[in-house]
């Protein structure tokens, strides 16, 4: 890795700038001076700095526009509104296919009692599907015009998006001119292709998958190569002689040809079945196991977990990547945000000595992005404790670690008694050994339940003694309320209510269910209050910051000096 560049120094030099003057049209916070047009331009450096700090809050790509109107589109586009509503229209045209004909949505499954299944009536469906290839539609422009036609040429998945909308319009129009009687509608196998274009976890699936293919291919080949070796001594040794019984035959039906035998070999190798594949052999011939153990050993002890075992590294080494990935994307936006905040301070501002960030400026970015309250308020805390001191790269890069912490609900505080002998039942109820015992009597109506009903399994309905099992459930029911009141006493009703399993319990205890699902393994796991594991959890990133390589000074203003829509000047 690169070292850093001394903090004196601009990142992005007057050569990169254009020797230093701004270009005419470009609003950057360097080129702010005072003037009419100031706080136009100031207003337009905190609305980039607050979607590049969203881009790497979000793990989002920073090369698109970062006008003023383009940037007000952006935010609006990445809203949850937007989102959701996207989420909605992929679900709802994938869900057509349980209603279009012809509908499989039936009162009952049984042949027997199913009645004729509702049919929409031509152009029903139709009117829906248009709607979704509209919304569509608008997000792939919406999507064209923040990353630019040249981004929108090279990223094959919005160019498939094209296709497929394209695809899915002039099918459309043929089914309704057609008044939907084709025999064909293409568009209905095109339709899950909106879920992997709009979902970031199935690309990676896929691309996983892609990544992996060749590693995999050549062990399949060595599969298949042994399958085939294997079905030709196969057929050697079992398919010649006389069928002189039953068994000769039964053996034979497995070897008798080139098909037969291939496909009773790949039964063998998945293990499925396989039994039937090896015992009339073995019966004519004791012998013949060894070619069933040496098929084995090879096929389903080497090569199919050489198989997994490939199939498990080319995974991690896509993990790793795709974290290296999302560290690299969230350092870059973080970088961006403070390039377009930096501002050069000197002894009467007529000359640079240093570059850095004013906390006031960060804080005013901060209120505007959108983030969970939690990690704000953790943020903003840190940056007014700096005062009026600039915040250098450094340290602005280490303020958004914050991101890659887990806030762990802190649950309300217990009441507090004054009685020795309330203190002590309060300390007994709201033990973690209190719930194992609730545990164990829940276990224990579950194999009281068993019991009862292997021991009336041959005994009709009518004519079962419910009674002793009816004194169990009652005395078991008593003890889930009286845990319930136990647990309200010692943990109060909010500290009660702050904890999933207990209301859970708790509901099922108000409507008297017998069974109860009550194991909780990490209710005595929680952190004591005031401890610093009670404010913050790890996430999954960081269990791999230690093997992540942490981008360099020069590798990200590299990337940044290639943005296609921002220029930063010094």
């Amino acid at each position: 890795m690169a070292e850093p560049q001394a903090e004196s120094e601009p990142l992005l030099g007057r050569a990169r700038g254009g020797g230093g003057d701004c270009p005419a049209g470009l609003t950057t916070c360097r080129s702010i001076q005072v003037g009419p047009g100031a706080a136009a331009r100031w207003d337009l450096c905190i609305d980039q700095a607050v979607v590049f700090i969203e881009d790497a809050i979000q793990y989002r790509s920073i090369n698109h526009r970062v006008d003023a109107s383009s940037m007000w589109l952006y935010r609006r586009y990445y809203s949850n509104v937007c989102q959701r509503t996207l989420s909605f229209t992929i679900f709802l045209i994938l869900f057509l296919a349980f209603i279009e004909t012809p509908s499989s949505l039936t009162s009952t499954a049984d042949v027997r009692y199913r009645a004729a299944s509702w049919e929409p009536p031509c152009g029903l469906t139709e009117s829906v599907e248009v709607l979704c290839l509209l919304v569509f539609a608008a997000d792939l422009s919406v999507k064209g015009y923040l990353f630019g036609w040249a981004h929108f040429q090279k990223n094959l998945w919005l160019l498939g998006y094209l296709v497929v909308l394209v695809v899915s319009l002039v099918d459309w129009t043929v089914s309704l001119s057609l008044v939907c009687h084709e025999p064909l509608r293409i568009r209905r196998l095109l339709r899950p292709f909106f879920l992997l274009q709009n979902s970031s976890m199935m690309k990676k699936t896929l691309k996983c998958i892609r990544w992996s293919l060749p590693e995999m291919a050549s062990v399949g080949l060595l599969l298949a190569i042994h399958l085939c070796l294997f079905t030709m001594f196969g057929m050697l040794l079992f398919a010649g002689g006389k069928q002189d019984d039953e068994q000769d035959r039964e053996r034979l039906t497995y070897f008798q040809n080139l098909p037969e035998s291939l496909t009773s070999l790949l039964v063998l190798l998945t293990t499925a079945n396989n039994p039937d594949v090896m015992i009339p052999a073995y019966s004519k011939n004791r012998a013949y196991a060894i070619f069933f153990i040496v098929f084995t050993v090879i096929g389903s002890l080497f090569l199919m977990n050489l198989l997994t075992a490939i199939i498990y590294s080319q995974f991690r080494g896509y993990l790793m990547k795709s974290l290296q990935t999302s560290l690299f994307r969230r350092r870059l936006g973080t970088r961006a945000a403070f390039e377009v905040l930096s501002s050069m301070v000197g002894e009467g501002g007529a000359f640079p000595q240093a570059v850095g960030v004013k906390p006031q400026n960060l804080l005013q970015v901060l209120q505007k992005v959108q983030l969970d309250s939690s990690h704000k308020q953790a943020m903003m805390e840190k940056v007014r404790s700096y005062g009026s001191v600039l915040l250098s790269a450094e340290e602005f890069q280490k303020l958004f670690n914050e991101l890659d912490r887990s806030v762990v609900k802190e649950h309300p505080p217990r009441p507090e008694y004054q009685s020795p002998f309330l203190q002590s039942a309060q300390f007994l109820f709201g033990h973690y050994y209190f719930d194992y015992l609730g545990n164990l009597i829940a276990l224990a109506n579950l194999v009281s339940i068993c019991v009862f009903l292997v021991l009336y399994a041959d005994v009709l309905p009518a004519e079962r003694d419910d009674f002793v099992l009816g004194i169990l459930n009652c005395v078991f029911i008593v003890y889930y309320l009286l845990e319930m009141l136990l647990k309200v006493f010692a943990l109060g009703l909010r500290g009660y209510l702050s904890y999933p399993s207990n209301v859970f319990d708790g509901l099922l205890t108000i409507v008297l269910l017998n069974f109860l699902h009550k194991w909780d393994p990490r209710s005595h796991l929680q952190p004591l209050a005031g401890t610093p594991e009670a404010t913050y959890q790890m996430t999954v990133e960081l269990l791999f910051r230690d093997i992540l390589e942490e981008p360099g000074e020069d590798e990200l203003t590299e990337r940044l000096s290639q943005h296609p829509h921002l220029r930063l000047c010094r």
